[in-house]
């Protein structure tokens, strides 16, 4: 796709701050750390209208972005950082689920893994969620230039195997470094919103 346009929208916390539901939007989510806001750049080709950090857990609201004034993405706080106080985890996650929940024009769910690391029980628990409420989500495995093409091929299939049947024919290996994976991204979103149209 050809970005033409990218754009902060605002930062929020509950729906009543959220901006009108007036676009699709695709939902950025996964652990802390784990190359959500370097996606989000590397997608729309800028260095930072998602702001990284290397410090897990810095993304502590929901960022809204649109981009070519036809769709929001949408960057949701990281999980799964242990420095974080437990009162604070409980608001992390009671803000994830409920923009999950109640943002009827959520169009799909980027899940967010580190090719590197098995699936952990915060990523299981997500993926069980989005499941049972049938929220469409493709999963994007980043840091695949850490390791050879072998490598990540055989750490994609292992992840999938891990993450089930949802996962299966929607699972991309990433790399904000070379963009790898960045096209195919674009093309799976492209075709699932398309999708949506023709109902």
């Amino acid at each position: 796709m050809k970005i033409t346009t990218a754009e902060f929208v605002k930062s929020a916390v509950w729906p009543n701050q959220f901006p009108p539901a007036t676009m699709p939007e695709i939902a950025f989510v996964g652990r802390s750390n784990v190359g959500k806001s370097s996606l989000i750049n590397a997608l729309v080709g800028r260095k930072s209208l998602a702001k990284t950090s290397n410090t897990p857990g810095r993304t502590q609201l929901i960022n809204f972005f649109t981009v070519n004034s036809s769709l929001f993405f949408v960057d949701l706080p990281g999980y799964g950082f242990a420095k974080v106080p437990r009162s604070v985890k409980k608001d992390w996650g009671d803000m994830i689920e409920t923009y999950l929940r109640e943002r009827r024009n959520l169009a799909l769910v980027v899940f967010i893994l580190d090719v590197r690391r098995d699936p952990s029980a915060d990523d299981l628990s997500l993926r069980d969620w989005l499941d049972h409420y049938r929220i469409p989500y493709a999963a994007i495995l980043t840091k695949a230039d850490k390791l050879s093409n072998q490598q990540a091929l055989g750490r994609k299939k292992l992840i999938e195997k891990a993450m089930g049947k949802g996962a299966s024919g929607n699972t991309i290996l990433f790399s904000a470094k070379t963009r790898k994976g960045s096209e195919e991204l674009w093309q799976f979103i492209e075709r699932h919103l398309s999708g949506l149209e023709n109902r």
